[in-house]
């Protein structure tokens, strides 16, 4: 679902902030190391978030919100686009082949551009 989309038609996750971002980052795989260094803070930072004791300023959350996935009224009042969170073993090779395939499609369309930039690369150095 979009930012876009009626937030009153919703249902709200009405976890805290600090327990959104925690799921976020543990849904998109990365530790609190990873998305410290991502961030350019400490990690005792990432955990004050996800423990509640302090929130991220302004200039932060659109870099969080985009490294973990999520739309950024997610994380402020838990309505939006939320991360993928995996229950099982099976729905989790589910999501991930989902995954390999998009990336082999977009691989297969960047091999076609390169191969078209080379040939027009071509055509033009032999004017």
């Amino acid at each position: 679902m979009s930012d876009t989309a009626n937030i009153y038609e919703e249902i709200p996750d009405l976890d805290t902030i600090g327990g959104r971002l925690s799921r976020a980052r543990e849904a998109s795989g990365m530790s609190v190391k990873q998305l410290a260094w991502r961030l350019g803070v400490k990690t005792s930072t990432i955990n004050a978030w996800e423990r509640d004791r302090s929130q991220p300023g302004a200039h932060r959350l659109n870099m969080l919100s985009g490294l973990l996935g999520v739309s950024l009224s997610w994380v402020l009042h838990g309505v939006g686009q939320a991360p993928v969170e995996v229950e099982d073993d099976g729905e989790a090779l589910e999501v991930l082949g989902s995954q390999l395939d998009k990336l082999r499609n977009l691989h297969a369309e960047t091999d076609h551009l390169l191969r078209r930039l080379q040939s027009n690369m071509g055509r033009l150095s032999a004017h």
